[in-house]
């Protein structure tokens, strides 16, 4: 196992932030007890950690890759992201609506939206001639504007990790997961890693108002992130995110498969760009998880024609990269997920009982 990878894993005594350096797993609990304090640190050696023996990760009970770290996602960073969002606006939320308004809005506008640099002068000239043609909207303003959207995915500790149950509201008729690469970054605001995630989205809520944005993204275990971090080093940088593929698959109980791919060339802001936006105005002394937005709007009809993709309970969800490894999660609802119980207040008395906290770094 080529790279260095940090992560989180259950133990019997409670979770522990891991190391997998060369292919070798080490608990680093007695070293730093929280994954953002391993993050914090920077050493990634595995030096002072328990040494388990070679990682076979069918074997090891991962959890969420981060803990303490917030969790912020960046939306409308793609073209196709950017269009699929005017046409939920449009519908109203409303699946039944989309196909026609799909058709209209791609011929009259992909491929100007394809091609400009956002916050450039060429954006703003668009913007004007789309104004004049009725056709503006908040999400196109995200897309090709100075400002990128940032938004908070999950609280602290409310991720779930690789082959954990992912939710989706049990009221949503229209939704569909988002594949994406996810940074990690620490409090000064250096990039230090990068990880898969699915950043669940419901499509009807987000339509029927942009202001339902936070029932449409966070609910229970709608956030899953992993399976590891893998570390920037000489081995893998900030370019292979850039270069980066994400396949995903999706295959469901009643044997629809789906499959899709995202390629990060195709993303309309640098991913450190959007760091820097993150940044903005605010600190994260703890570090912070960051999604970096999907090109993959799944349109293919599931079942009745025209009403395009959304997910039924016990879909498999797959997401892939050769450089970062494979998240695998259920489709369930959120209220049939595991209820999240395990906050920070568990945390701290589960690592003050363990004995981690007496001169933690």
């Amino acid at each position: 196992m080529l790279g260095t990878f940090a992560g989180r894993m259950l133990t019997d005594a409670g979770p522990s932030p891991i190391l997998v350096v060369r292919g070798e797993l080490y608990d680093m609990a007695h070293v730093t007890p929280t994954a953002a304090a391993l993050a914090e640190r920077g050493d990634f050696s595995g030096a002072g950690g328990k040494h388990i023996g070679p990682f076979d990760i069918d074997s090891v009970p991962l959890l969420s890759p981060v803990d303490l770290q917030c969790v912020k996602a960046c939306g409308v960073t793609f073209a196709v992201s950017a269009i699929e969002r005017v046409i939920e606006e449009r519908a109203r939320g409303d699946w039944s609506a989309a196909s026609a308004i799909r058709e209209r809005l791609e011929s009259r506008i992909g491929g100007s939206i394809r091609s400009v640099v956002p916050g450039s002068p060429e954006a703003a000239a668009l913007k004007t001639a789309l104004i004049e043609d009725g056709l503006w909207s908040q999400y196109l303003e995200v897309a090709i504007g100075p400002d990128a959207e940032v938004f908070t995915k999950a609280p602290v500790l409310a991720s779930v990790g690789a082959d954990a149950d992912i939710g989706v509201r049990s009221d949503s008729h229209w939704n569909n997961p988002e594949p994406e690469i996810a940074l990690l970054v620490d409090s000064a605001g250096a990039a230090i890693g990068a990880m898969l995630g699915n950043d669940v989205n419901l499509r009807d809520f987000e339509g029927r108002s942009a202001l339902l944005l936070g029932k449409a993204k966070d609910n229970n275990a709608s956030c899953a992130l992993g399976p590891l971090v893998r570390i920037f080093d000489e081995s893998f940088t900030i370019d292979d995110v850039r270069q980066g593929d994400v396949r995903l698959t999706i295959t469901g109980a009643d044997g629809y498969v789906l499959e899709g791919e995202s390629n990060m060339r195709e993303i309309s802001r640098d991913p450190l760009d959007l760091v820097r936006q993150t940044l903005s105005e605010h600190q994260y002394p703890d570090g912070f998880a960051l999604f970096l937005g999907t090109l993959f709007a799944p349109v293919q009809d599931r079942d009745e024609p025209g009403r395009g993709f959304t997910h039924k309970p016990g879909d498999v969800v797959a997401i892939e990269s050769r450089r970062l490894g494979r998240l695998v999660n259920r489709v369930v609802t959120s209220k049939d997920a595991a209820p999240w119980t395990f906050g920070i207040g568990s945390l701290m008395q589960n690592l003050a009982g363990r004995g981690l906290l007496k001169g933690a770094e």
